[in-house]
């Protein structure tokens, strides 16, 4: 028993040392935490949440802005606000590229931006800001409060040339749509649940005309389409004009599981939402969340975790910017 005994003991101490390395390593970078704040800026959050509140009182649409927010940011390569940098003249910024089409409101990320610098000057990361302003419009939308790590830091530079390479579009296979939210870590469930944000806001024609024109789409329900025609009556639509079509018109307003049952009903706007429906991957959760709000909300709550988690900035990585637009290189000082 003697010699096992050593061996065992041996084995106890060439594991301990093993390990030690990696222990000290996440000592050093603990990336994101709960409440990480809650020392240097104690107020921040409520700050945000105070504001978003503000905000969506004033101007309804400020919700839809911020939950797109956390998908174009976090989806393309990491969550570091690289979404609200504005072009230079040698960088065109993620925003001004054609998949950003139709986002908006980046002003106001400012007006909260500003909120916190005055309580806690160049503390707070414009990236925590957008995933916490996420969090807070996800709520006043009838949403799930979910409980969201911070401690992120922000980029130095837009990433224009690489948002097809990781953004999933709307009008791609399922399989690729999977596939692009599979490599940050998003199962099929939770790519269903992330979809479940098409049930507010709007579509504008720009992007659901080919489902028109010159032909309408066999897929779509016949009882919608004389509604999606209205709304946009031309082939090429302006993408200047304010054409578009609400995504839920029973619910436009509230996130909610409806989004299931129209897309059950042929009633989605978008290829990928006909996609979802139908994809015997998918299909299925479709079908479950259709029947169940809190599967639904338990999913979406998952997966914009995850989301907002993907492949941060932390620790003395990047920076924090003074305003969101301007990395600090960049940044004039009065």
């Amino acid at each position: 028993m003697a010699p096992k005994a050593l061996i065992f003991l041996a084995l106890l101490t060439f594991s301990a040392l093993s390990l030690t390395p990696s222990f000290a390593e996440d000592a050093q970078d603990t990336g994101l935490v709960m409440n990480f704040y809650k020392e240097t800026c104690p107020q921040a959050e409520d700050i945000i949440k105070e504001q978003v509140k503000l905000l969506y009182k004033r101007h309804k649409n400020t919700a839809f802005s911020w939950l797109r927010n956390i998908f174009h940011d976090c989806a393309v390569q990491r969550c570091d606000a690289s979404l609200l940098l504005d072009s230079t003249r040698r960088t065109l910024s993620e925003k001004e590229t054609d998949r950003s089409f139709g986002l908006r409101n980046f002003r106001y990320i400012e007006t909260i931006k500003e909120a916190v610098e005055r309580e806690c000057p160049g503390v707070v990361s414009c990236a925590d800001i957008l995933v916490l302003s996420a969090r807070d419009g996800i709520v006043a939308l009838g949403g799930p409060h979910i409980p969201l790590k911070t401690g992120r830091r922000d980029g130095r530079r837009s990433r224009a040339e690489v948002v097809e390479q990781y953004l999933p579009d709307h009008n791609e296979s399922i399989s690729a749509v999977l596939e692009k939210f599979g490599a940050m870590g998003i199962d099929t469930p939770g790519v269903v649940a992330l979809l479940g944000a098409h049930s507010v806001g709007r579509t504008h024609c720009v992007k659901l005309v080919h489902r028109l024109y010159p032909e309408v789409d066999p897929a779509l329900n016949p009882d919608h389409i004389p509604h999606m025609l209205k709304k946009c009556p031309d082939a090429i639509p302006d993408p200047k004009a304010v054409q578009y079509v609400r995504n839920d018109r029973g619910t436009p307003m509230i996130l909610d599981n409806n989004y299931y049952r129209n897309i059950l009903d042929n009633k989605g706007l978008l290829i990928v939402d006909h996609q979802l429906a139908n994809d015997k991957r998918t299909k299925p959760y479709v079908k479950k969340m259709a029947k169940s709000q809190d599967y639904f909300f338990k999913e979406f709550s998952r997966a914009i975790t995850l989301l907002s988690e993907n492949n941060p900035l932390t620790g003395t990585e990047g920076e924090i910017r003074k305003q969101c637009n301007v990395a600090n290189k960049h940044h004039e000082e009065p």
